[in-house]
């Protein structure tokens, strides 16, 4: 299992962690894939698995009672999904769902706690990721309230590109428009517009990043915000 590498299977939590550690959960993770729209947990659920994407992208979702729904944060390879039940019983606000397939590692909660509470640094990176999930969705919910549609599409899209390591995204329109809380017309328009001035090629529900710098011209700072800081609470590799 390619943990440690740096190819695209990597996820960066576990990579992190010192041999000693790593060695008392890697006998209990689980690598399965995983398809698009697979509720890993809901919320008010008790978290009993921690998930730690590879290769998937898992958004955490705020649901209202009418059903409808806005993202408040990813998690892709840099990190994990329920990673405070590692220090305690844990029940999660949010839905937790896959919206890139791809590969996942699994460890159950109960297991991954016993080791945090044989190593400090266990629980340190839960304690860490977790201020990384809340400043996420604080400079989300900034961003939903301050920013253009545009500028909000482009810096999802960024997001998305680093969580999974691909230029070449799964994206559907009416998907987006669920995601970013706004109407679907919108986001063709946003769409129509990029394409034209050739940041991104769509076709068939796929989204192709042609130029990440024209891209990340048209974001706003939420998404350098989200990746500086994201950055630094892991140690250099």
């Amino acid at each position: 299992m390619d943990v440690f590498g740096s190819g695209r299977t990597a996820n960066r939590f576990l990579a992190a962690l010192p041999l000693d550690a790593f060695l008392l959960v890697e006998k209990f993770i689980r690598v399965a894939s995983f398809e698009r729209g697979i509720v890993l947990f809901d919320a008010d659920d008790e978290v009993n698995q921690i998930y730690f994407p590879h290769s998937a992208m898992i958004s955490l979702v705020a649901v209202m009672r009418d059903g409808t729904s806005i993202e408040t944060a990813t998690v892709g390879r840099e990190g994990a999904a329920g990673c405070m039940t590692g220090i305690g019983k844990h029940r999660s606000f949010v839905r937790a769902v896959v919206q890139m397939p791809g590969v996942i590692s699994s460890i159950p909660a109960l297991k991954f706690r016993a080791a945090a509470q044989e190593t400090p640094v266990l629980r340190e990176y839960c304690a860490r990721y977790n201020d990384v999930i809340l400043m996420q969705s604080q400079v989300t919910a900034s961003c939903n309230a301050l920013h253009s549609i545009e500028h909000r599409f482009c810096r999802w899209l960024l997001q998305s590109r680093k969580a999974v390591d691909d230029e070449s995204i799964p994206l559907t329109q009416e998907f987006m428009s669920q995601m970013l809380g706004v109407r679907r017309s919108s986001v063709s328009e946003v769409a129509a517009r990029l394409q034209d001035n050739g940041s991104i090629r769509y076709s068939r529900g796929r989204i192709r990043i042609l130029d990440k710098r024209k891209l990340e011209r048209c974001s706003c700072e939420c998404y350098a915000t989200i990746n500086a800081r994201t950055d630094t609470i892991w140690p250099p590799r």
